[in-house]
């Protein structure tokens, strides 16, 4: 009888990893996973308002314009998650916007031939479509890092010790700007950044991804 394949052996989750419930080729309960995704939903609504309500304002837009990037966000947001779910990488999370390409298109939008031109919206629309079109490449580089197999080669390299950095000064880099933002509103911005940290210590261990 031949040996099963690494692929075909499924052990108990509390076998492979002590209080982990749930690994990759089990499901949690209906109830249990419709919490966990409202979850998701929540943390990319926040980013789906909070980088338009952000930039938009820099580029000369209006609520309008506001409102319709936070729509197309949502709903490239469901395409990308949809697609991941099916054809990508499976795993139990929602594509969101990343604060990461903030500083890049802050950069963008301060560009001296954008910022010199009066119209608001036409202001608008050029920068719009100079974000999009340096989206495009970027992403166009990441594709082909992706099924080239490069990054996974470069990955080796990469270490929690060295990406930490990285990501906290994305993160502080904003501090000056949303902090005044909470501020302005205390009795919404004080009662969300406690919800904000407790919740951020609620999250899916459960999962081994």
């Amino acid at each position: 009888m031949a040996a099963p394949k690494p692929e075909e052996i499924s052990f108990p989750p509390m076998d492979q990893l002590q209080g982990l419930e749930y690994c990759i080729d089990s499901n949690p309960s209906w109830g249990e996973a419709i919490a966990l995704g409202f979850q998701h939903y929540i943390l990319a609504l926040g980013t789906a308002v909070m980088i338009p309500s952000f930039l938009v304002p820099l580029m000369g837009g209006t609520d309008g314009d506001k409102v319709r990037v936070v729509q197309t966000l949502l709903f490239v947001e469901g395409i990308n998650t949809l697609l991941q779910t099916l054809f990508g990488t499976r795993l139990p999370t929602v594509i969101g916007g990343s604060y990461a390409f903030m500083v890049p298109i802050i950069s963008i939008i301060h560009d001296t031939s954008l910022m010199s031109i009066e119209d608001n919206h036409v202001r608008f629309l050029n920068t719009m479509r100079a974000v999009q079109g340096a989206l495009i490449v970027a992403s166009s580089i990441q594709i082909i890092l992706g099924y080239s197999q490069m990054w996974a080669i470069c990955s080796r390299f990469f270490s929690p010790l060295g990406m930490v950095p990285v990501i906290a000064l994305v993160g502080f880099g904003l501090f000056d700007r949303g902090f005044p933002v909470v501020g302005r509103c205390v009795e919404i911005g004080i009662p969300m950044l406690i919800l904000f940290i407790a919740f951020s210590q609620v999250h899916n261990d459960s999962f081994l991804i």
